[in-house]
């Protein structure tokens, strides 16, 4: 915890924009970090903890967002909504990233290239890539973890893990 606990932090406050959210969220992710180790399966663990943190940040914002207008008083709202520039940066940063992301995709062998696209660029599930290819979900399940394993011994981790 005390080394990826400011990660974790600087992850949930960069979705929900608010300190005590953030440390919520931290917390939350680190003891879901615990429950969950039985099924980490020797990946990347900074970028599994991470994704741990986004989803927990997500989930508080959501819970956020269904609090009446009641609740939050007008002030706090504003001083809590991202700014225009924020927005505008961050779309900016994920257009690049995607860009960066599809060039080396399209390096990969078709049979790869293929099921991650529809996977995690085209964000369809299995069972439209089963539908759409017409094989059976477990074909695609077993056909993007051998892409998925492809990409762990072909590229270098910074190519293809988020900071």
């Amino acid at each position: 915890m005390e080394k990826y606990s400011q990660h974790v932090y600087h992850v949930a406050y960069s979705v929900l924009r608010n300190d005590q959210e953030a440390q919520d969220a931290a917390q939350e992710a680190f003891i879901q970090m615990v429950k969950s180790l039985p099924d980490y399966r020797s990946e990347g663990f900074k970028t599994w903890l991470t994704r741990i943190a986004f989803h927990k940040a997500i989930d508080a914002k959501r819970k956020v967002g269904r609090r009446s207008a009641e609740d939050l008083g007008g002030e706090e709202k504003i001083m809590n909504m991202p700014g225009r520039e924020e927005d505008v940066l961050a779309r900016l940063v994920r257009e690049e990233r995607q860009e960066k992301l599809r060039e080396r995709i399209k390096q990969l062998p078709a049979q790869h290239r293929d099921i991650i696209t529809a996977y995690y660029l085209s964000e369809k599930n299995y069972e439209q890539i089963a539908r759409d290819a017409q094989v059976a979900v477990k074909t695609v399940e077993s056909r993007l973890y051998r892409a998925r394993q492809w990409i762990r011994n072909h590229w270098k981790e910074d190519e293809w893990r988020e900071e």
